[in-house]
């Protein structure tokens, strides 16, 4: 029983050394403040979402609807939310006749009043209520617009010998040209009803 306890003591004072000898000081209780808490993250950011105005038809005649989509809005999504026409509850009052697309058609600036709505080869000429229906969405989406290459051949003519103007935030795109395989239409934004503003 000696020679355990004897073991014991020497186990003990022989760690006690050991620590000593690596330069780690004998200490107490040591006070460090408040207990640690998990880590807080701040509260998720919505989106901030403005409103863009589609027009779609009743009766023939051009009636707004207002789509919110996240800040900032761009002009090709308008058309892009345009092309993919009315929604569930929009259609018990409202048609389109423009072409429904799942990838819309690409949006180029060549002025600060021109825009051109470049469409797939599948599509076929609009119609003039087609083409009121895309000005005025157009017109109204009031954004920066990417710049239409001035090499690009639109409607079957060359492109400018200059870099056209982007076309610059809160400039309205007055005049839409509607481009597709080997045909082009042309529609001034002109009486369009009232946009829906955020």
């Amino acid at each position: 029983m000696k020679r355990t306890r004897l073991a014991a003591l020497m186990t003990g004072l022989a760690a006690a050394l050991t620590l000593t000898a690596c330069g780690v000081p004998p200490t107490g209780v040591i006070e460090a403040g408040e207990a640690a808490t998990g880590m807080s993250s701040p509260a998720p950011r919505t989106a901030k979402l403005v409103l863009v105005s589609l027009y779609f038809l009743q009766d023939g005649k051009l009636r707004v609807y207002a789509r919110k989509t996240p800040a900032p809005a761009s002009v090709e999504a308008a058309v892009r939310m345009l092309f993919a026409g009315p929604t569930v509850d929009e259609r018990a009052t409202v048609t389109t006749e423009l072409p429904l697309l799942k990838n819309g058609p690409q949006v180029k600036a060549k002025s600060d009043s021109t825009v051109y709505v470049l469409l797939p080869t599948e599509v076929s000429p609009l119609s003039q209520p087609a083409m009121r229906q895309l000005a005025c969405t157009v017109s109204n989406a009031d954004v920066t617009l990417a710049a239409l290459p001035s090499t690009a051949a639109v409607g079957g003519t060359g492109g400018d010998a200059e870099e056209p103007p982007v076309a610059k935030p809160g400039s309205p795109a007055r005049t839409v040209y509607a481009v597709g395989d080997g045909w082009s239409r042309t529609q001034r934004a002109d009486s369009c009803p009232e946009a829906v503003r955020s």
